[in-house]
């Protein structure tokens, strides 16, 4: 199923088009908000200073455009979409767009301080941002104040007071490292997503545990890690996956050369224990390939590239090198965890946006009677019911995270079909499926004798409308299909 077809889609643009025919400044407002609705899943970055996030974004987009060279690289956001030709702008916090130049590596030299921009747009023609735009955010605890303050703008307070549709996003990635720290859980929690909509990264993967050194494979040792953390952490991320951004960035940008690979042959048949000596030494006469070589070597592989890429070098050329690192970075799995969650929850939570920004106009705009009414008409409309199950599960991790009621909420999200969304097989017959509706029927109704918040009121009405439709064999809406 395509936007241009999904219920979710049809609907909001069906109420935006109602919301043009009001004419004067509405059609801007359509315009605007209709820009929400069509264009591609916007996915923010974020993590602790030198997590890795800028690498990740090079290597998600197939392109070196993002700066990773410097102690602290990103510090101001860039959002990266699809467009042409090349080109950047500078967002200033007073809202004004100064067109930027790319410098050497399509850096950007920006006409402003960093500490006067709000954020930059930069547009680069890539197949991967037709697919989702990327947001690269400054480290949190970075070595400024400004830097960190950048991030939560765009992942908190700007989520709410910006009127600008690029700096909203619809997922989050969060990348760190062996565990999240204290503060690292503190921010995941203010993220304005739920754990749906939030992936977890475990950076580093290829050096994870006792490194490329140790006894167990750091990529092993990570995947089983990342498991246990995910079990842990499923409060505030859907899954977690292990990432070795160096390698990923080195094999989908196209830095890989048949030059590195030929240096890199020439240590196959050297010991483990000879490798990391010839790599530990300045030495020119230490290893059969100089020392700007070994320094060129790491920065683009890696201690475990170095290590268990050279005999793979040796056989097959970068070719074969570079298919190794890609298989081996975890990206593919990092790219279909987040295809699954930007196509099945961020459309959703987009939809939640959509429904905000008209909920706003209908409260101070002149013709607020009129889009109260389109608003009322879209929230009432049968396809937007997923949407609505987000918004009463987001309100019930906010005010009661253990509350049953949450579980329920999540069960009818996550599930693919009517049998799921009652906690039974896929495979359940209709009639037992209805039994099992019936019964959590009862005991929604039952709950509404004494609930504990508002969130749980409105929850509760919106469980006993799903149940309802379901013990009478009715299917509510699909949520999104699965990918």
């Amino acid at each position: 199923m395509t936007a241009s077809n999904d219920p979710i889609h049809v609907a909001l643009d069906r109420g935006l088009r109602q919301l043009a025919t009001l004419g004067g400044d509405c059609v801007a407002q359509a315009n605007s908000i209709g820009s929400i609705l069509w264009s591609p899943p916007r996915v923010v970055v974020v993590g602790r200073l030198k997590a890795g996030k800028s690498t990740l974004v090079n290597a998600l987009i197939g392109a070196p455009v993002a700066e990773t060279a410097a102690l602290e690289a990103t510090n101001v956001v860039t959002v990266y979409q699809d467009g042409a030709p090349s080109r950047a702008e500078v967002v200033g916090l007073d809202g004004t767009r100064r067109p930027a130049a790319l410098g050497p590596a399509s850096g950007v030299e920006s006409p402003l301080f960093a500490g006067d921009i709000a954020y930059v747009d930069r547009w680069l023609p890539s197949a991967a941002l037709r697919e989702q735009t990327l947001i690269d955010t400054p480290g949190l605890s970075t070595l400024t104040v400004a830097n960190d303050a950048a991030t939560r703008r765009v992942t908190i307070d700007g989520f709410e007071q910006t009127r600008n549709a690029s700096v909203d996003a619809d997922a989050a990635v969060f990348l760190f490292d062996a565990a999240p720290r204290a503060d690292e859980i503190e921010f995941l929690n203010r993220l304005p997503f739920t754990p749906l909509t939030t992936l977890g990264v475990l950076s580093r993967a290829d050096s994870f545990g006792e490194g490329a050194w140790g006894r167990t494979d750091p990529l092993d040792h990570a995947r089983q890690h990342a498991v246990r953390l995910a079990a842990r952490l499923g409060d505030v991320v859907s899954e977690v996956v292990p990432v070795s951004g160096l390698m990923a960035q080195t094999s989908h940008t196209g830095l890989l050369t048949e030059r590195h690979a030929a240096s890199l042959a020439r240590l196959h048949g050297v010991g483990r224990l000879d490798v990391l000596r010839i790599f530990d030494s300045a030495d020119p006469a230490a290893g059969p390939i100089p020392p700007a070589e070994r320094v060129e070597l790491l920065g683009l592989l890696g201690e475990y590239g170095v290590l268990n890429g050279r005999g793979i070098a040796a056989g097959g050329g970068a070719a074969a090198l570079n298919a190794w690192l890609a298989d081996r970075s975890g990206l593919a799995a990092l790219r279909r965890a987040l295809r699954a969650s930007t196509a099945r929850f961020a459309v959703l939570h987009r939809a939640h946006r959509i429904l905000a920004r008209l909920d706003r106009l209908a409260f101070d705009h002149p013709a607020r009677d009129h889009i109260r009414t389109i608003a009322a008409t879209l929230r009432a409309d049968p396809a937007l019911l997923p949407v609505t199950v987000l918004e009463d599960y987001q309100r019930m991790l906010d005010t009661d995270p253990q509350s049953p009621v949450t579980d329920e909420l999540r069960t009818i999200l996550t599930a693919t079909g009517p049998a799921g969304r009652v906690g039974l097989a896929e495979t359940t017959p209709p009639g037992e499926i209805a039994v099992r509706a019936q019964r959590l029927l009862a005991a929604a109704q039952q709950r509404t004798l004494a609930t504990r918040s508002a969130a749980e009121d409105a929850a509760l009405v919106t469980l006993i409308r799903i149940y309802t439709m379901l013990a009478a064999g009715h299917q509510p809406p699909r949520n999104i299909p699965t990918p």
